[in-house]
């Protein structure tokens, strides 16, 4: 890292328990100013980068936009990496961003994601993009030898009013991260994706997560960051159940967005309720790791509401200049109700 100034860094890992149900009172100002201001990208651990570069670039027509590595004590404070050096790189599709990770170095190494990953267990956690034409998508990533995750293309019903017309497939990256192809009917999606466009991937609409209590997910989301709900669905039937593969699959589907970037989906499983817990041990050089980064109107101001409202988890790099002024070198990474890491910034990354 480059800098002006020398930066002193502290490190501190919090334990807090329970997370209320609403954010504690707040003026309005005070609360414009720490709201979400976008989601700017989601991100992911995998082994090997460059074979992850083909997949994405070549199969799903990612661009690549930086490559760089990262290390030093900020580095390893703020991922709970001892002694790593990542290479990072950002891509872009459409007007979304991706970030890929590769932990070249490590004190251990990191963990592969367990062989019998489901779709319903806590740790799952998706991106979805935008195909123009689902039939075109899913033959060329059968051309690939993409790895389903799904029985097949999935078209959902009339039954399923708020997602009626929709049709989607997972499949699974070379690591075995899920993702998801998604293609709306012209009266659901955000109007963007209705555009002429001659791509054939054009975007990512939302990354999505299993989480345990929609109740409890929104107080940290909605209540505490200051998201919006866009929508909810009651997904049921044989359509859901090939799409996750999950035999009996009911679940409750909440979207959030932020002014900017793509939307955050909460996947409530209603049934079955046997989807696992988070690794409780989860670093961020394990393969199951995802991280969804945040802007927010003031980082500083949402700092006591953070500590006040009682996080899970809560892991933060503090960081200040040789004056004893407080800064914040790449934000903070807290942990959801459920453990699903999230970076806070307060400027683009």
């Amino acid at each position: 890292m480059h800098r002006k100034k020398t930066w002193l860094v502290a490190s501190a890992f919090v334990s807090l328990a329970g997370l209320p149900l609403t954010a504690s009172a707040q003026v309005p100002g005070q609360r414009l100013a720490r709201n979400a201001v976008a989601i700017e990208a989601v991100g992911l651990t995998v082994s090997d980068m460059d074979r992850s570069l083909q997949f994405y670039t070549s199969v799903l027509t990612f661009v690549k936009e930086s490559d760089q590595e990262l290390l030093g004590p900020a580095e390893e404070a703020l991922t709970g990496v001892f002694g790593s050096r990542a290479r990072v790189v950002r891509l872009r599709l459409g007007q979304e961003h991706l970030i890929l990770t590769e932990y070249i170095a490590a004190s251990m190494p990191g963990r592969p994601a367990p062989v019998d990953s489901r779709s319903n267990d806590s740790w799952f956690q998706h991106v979805a993009i935008i195909v123009s034409d689902m039939d075109s998508a899913y033959r060329r990533l059968r051309s690939a030898k993409v790895r389903s995750a799904s029985t097949g293309p999935q078209l959902l019903p009339i039954t399923i009013p708020n997602a009626a017309g929709i049709r989607a497939f997972y499949f699974r990256d070379p690591d075995g991260h899920p993702l998801e192809i998604l293609q709306f009917p012209l009266d659901k999606g955000d109007p963007k994706w209705h555009r002429p466009n001659q791509a054939l991937f054009l975007g990512i609409d939302h990354t999505a997560i299993v989480v345990g209590q929609t109740g409890r997910s929104l107080a940290f989301y909605r209540d505490l960051l200051g998201l919006r709900v866009a929508g909810e669905s009651h997904n049921f039937g044989t359509e859901q159940e090939h799409l996750n593969n999950v035999e009996g699959a009911d679940l409750h589907i909440t979207g959030l967005r932020a002014p900017d970037g793509p939307g955050v989906e909460f996947l409530e499983y209603l049934t079955p309720t046997d989807g696992r817990p988070y690794p409780g041990d989860e670093r961020s050089d394990d393969l199951v790791h995802w991280e969804t980064t945040i802007r927010v109107g003031d980082l500083a101001a949402l700092m006591p509401a953070l500590d006040s409202a009682g996080a899970p988890r809560l892991s933060r790099i503090l960081v200040s200049d040789t004056e004893g002024n407080l800064g914040f070198a790449h934000g903070i990474v807290i942990r959801d109700p459920d453990g699903h890491a999230v970076r806070l910034i307060d400027r683009p990354n």
